[in-house]
């Protein structure tokens, strides 16, 4: 019995192992079967979408891309040497509009144009100034037509996108992004707005901005910018005159980038990444906020006064006087302390983009006149019958006239004249030239004959005599024209301001048309120079450093937005002139000709005043010029000031220099005794 139970026991073992190795066979199987399909379902998925549905697929995954919004730089600001802000910049969102093909459905245009006015009344920022009507922003928008759908102009530039409003409220922006894909071809741009100050410092010097699109304009722009297509945004706001164009590439920083994904409708389908804008270097100016101001209103003062009869008094009385202009600088540092070009304008009028009406209102006034041509506030027709900024010297270039003479050895301090107030000259002194009312200052020596500012000296004794030493021939003209240039008149200053004229030297014209002679004669008492009131004060200035020409600066250093110093600025001496001691003393101790306003000052002032004489198509006008430096026995300042059609530099250009000189004594000192020591 228990020999057939194990017997039993073992057949039933071997079987339940088999049924297990079995059972194990069929799982293993079933397992590789189906791997085996899954893998056939993938492989033949695979080739599904690779060679059937490839091509759609491609098609989806375009359509779902990023959107990339650049980011315009956000500029450094400008500030006095005080540490005054003049311009600075704020960020914002801006609302732009493209063009592109939809100039040509006027109806869709026209309806998003009213539907926008809606918005902007809506959400706009509280209180805010009168909104947008729908026919401005039509306008703004650049289609081509008007609301009565009337061809204006061909549309500028499609691919250019638009700005219609700056510096949108939370409520604009959150609206307009809401609505983004109904709103066709409108966009939200972060930008930046320039802001100067409202007492308009030196205006034309620190000049002003325009968008890039216009800026590289083939017509209307500016070669500089022609050939940075890539390097800025359309919707960039540059800088396009004075040091905000000079300086464009340190304040402008770096622009950002903000990135949205999208899909086939555009619409935003996820979060924004940012790279953020890097903000510009800032500039520190030379120019002193308070002397600045207190020469703007010295200007507008003084053209108010002479031109009132009862105020200004006979020889005062200058009734065509609509302009003045005044560069005040430093003589050791050639640091421009004040530039003043009156009348001036606000230069905030250029942010967001002007109507042609308001550009023909700012227009007179654009122009820098103390370093290019501009004109006096008439009526555009009544313009070409008024001089412009530039012209003559007149006596002003006397000083120098005298220096000429000595260094060619055509006088001597000690040389006399006795002046009987008129001097002829040419083929049988045929010619004729007279002192200022035909006065005769009797015997005249060098210094003497600055300080009487007597034209027959001029001619008579440094003219003619310069002319025949030359052996009567036009190479005169040339010496002249190098005497001339080593006090930086005839020649650029070296200030690179941008449109910096470089003044004319008309002697030369003068000789071809006349004779030698005669431009000589002329010349010789500032008849036949027409230079720019910067050249007019670096002129001043190297004549109070006995020789030395510096380098009119601007600028004292330019910094990071977080104040890191990027670069100092010293002192630039351009060229010497060197002449004997005694040739420098005879000519300042001349310059001492009257000069209304100027003796007051508790300290000495060497000057010389001027009647600039020139023919224009409404007639002959007189002109007040005026140049100076003081103290006399250790100069600090050199001031020059020019009013066109303000007769006699005593009386017009006179007066205004003394207040400037008043202003920086206060401000800055180093001009009397009181006063602190000079920057």
């Amino acid at each position: 019995m228990g020999g057939g139970f194990f017997r039993y026991s073992e057949d039933q073992t071997e079987k339940q192992a088999i049924r297990k190795r079995r059972h194990f066979s069929i799982r293993l199987n079933l397992f590789f079967f189906i791997t085996f399909m899954l893998f056939s379902v993938l492989i033949v998925r695979l080739a599904i979408l690779q060679f059937v549905e490839g091509k759609y697929l491609k098609e989806v995954e375009n359509q779902v891309s990023n959107s990339d919004s650049p980011i315009a730089p956000i500029r450094g600001t400008i500030y006095d040497r005080t540490g005054y802000a003049i311009a600075q910049s704020r960020s914002m969102q801006s609302l732009y509009y493209r063009v592109e093909g939809r100039a040509t459905n006027r109806d869709e245009i026209i309806e998003l144009a009213k539907t926008l006015e809606g918005i902007f009344a809506k959400y706009g920022k509280q209180p805010q100034m009168k909104p947008l009507t729908a026919a401005e922003i039509l306008k703004l928008m650049d289609v081509g037509f008007d609301m009565d759908k009337v061809k204006t102009k061909e549309p500028s530039y499609f691919y250019v996108p638009r700005r219609i409003k700056a510096d949108l409220s939370r409520d604009e922006i959150a609206y307009l992004s809401e609505h983004r894909d109904q709103l066709k071809g409108i966009e939200i741009f972060e930008d930046s707005i320039r802001l100067y100050d409202s007492q308009t410092i030196s205006a034309q010097l620190v000049g002003y901005m325009k968008r890039f699109s216009a800026a590289r304009n083939p017509v209307s722009g500016l070669e500089y910018y022609r050939s940075k297509t890539d390097e800025y945004l359309d919707v960039e706001d540059v800088g396009f005159d004075g040091l905000e164009l000079m300086y464009q590439e340190e304040l402008r920083g770096k622009k950002g980038l903000k990135r949205y994904p999208v899909n086939a409708v555009q619409k935003i389908v996820g979060p924004a990444t940012i790279v953020p804008p890097e903000k510009g270097h800032n500039l520190y100016l030379t120019i002193d906020k308070n002397i600045q101001l207190a020469t703007e209103q010295a200007i507008m003062d003084q053209l108010t006064l002479i031109r009132n009869r009862s105020l200004a008094g006979e020889y005062g009385y200058a009734p065509n006087a609509r302009s003045g202009y005044a560069v005040a600088m430093e003589v050791k540092t050639g640091k421009i302390v004040a530039m003043a070009s009156m009348p001036d304008y606000d230069t905030n009028t250029w942010t967001g983009g002007m109507s042609t009406e308001e550009y023909n209102q700012i227009k007179p006034f654009i122009n820098n006149g103390t370093i290019t041509t501009s004109y006096p506030d008439y009526p555009e027709k009544e313009i070409p019958k008024h001089p412009s900024s530039l012209l003559y010297m007149g006596s002003t270039i006397k000083p120098l006239t005298i220096l000429v003479g000595l260094s060619e050895g055509v006088i001597t301090p000690n040389s006399t004249y006795n002046d009987t107030g008129s001097f002829s000259f040419g083929l049988n002194n045929n010619a004729k030239i007279s002192n200022s009312d035909g006065h005769a200052y009797g015997l005249l020596n060098p210094m003497t004959a600055i300080q009487n500012s007597s034209n027959t000296f001029m001619s008579a004794m440094v003219g003619i005599p310069l002319y025949n030493k030359y052996g009567g021939k036009s190479k005169v003209m040339d010496v002249w024209a190098e005497h001339l240039a080593g006090f930086g008149l005839g020649i650029k200053t070296g200030s690179n301001l941008p449109n910096e004229y470089e003044g004319s030297n008309e002697f030369f014209k003068n000789a071809k048309t006349s004779s030698p002679q005669s431009a000589m004669v002329y010349a010789s008492w500032g008849q036949n120079e027409k230079y720019t009131t910067l050249q007019l004060a670096q002129y001043a200035a190297t004549l109070a450093s006995r020789g030395k020409r510096m380098q009119p600066q601007f600028v004292e250093k330019i910094t990071t937005s977080n104040g890191q110093l990027v670069k100092g600025y010293e002192p630039v001496l351009l060229n010497e002139v060197n002449y004997p001691k005694n040739y420098w003393d005879t000519v300042i101790r001349g310059m001492k000709s009257g000069a209304e306003g100027i003796e007051e000052l508790p300290f000495q002032v060497a000057r010389k005043t001027g009647t600039s004489t020139q023919d224009v198509p409404g007639g002959r006008v007189d002109n007040g010029v005026f140049i100076s430096f003081a103290p006399v026995d250790d100069p600090v300042l050199a001031v020059a000031v020019v009013i066109p059609e303000g007769r006699f530099g005593r009386y017009s250009a006179s007066p205004v220099a003394a207040k400037i000189y008043q202003a920086y004594d206060q401000y800055v000192g180093g001009l009397s005794s009181s006063g602190g020591k000079a920057k």
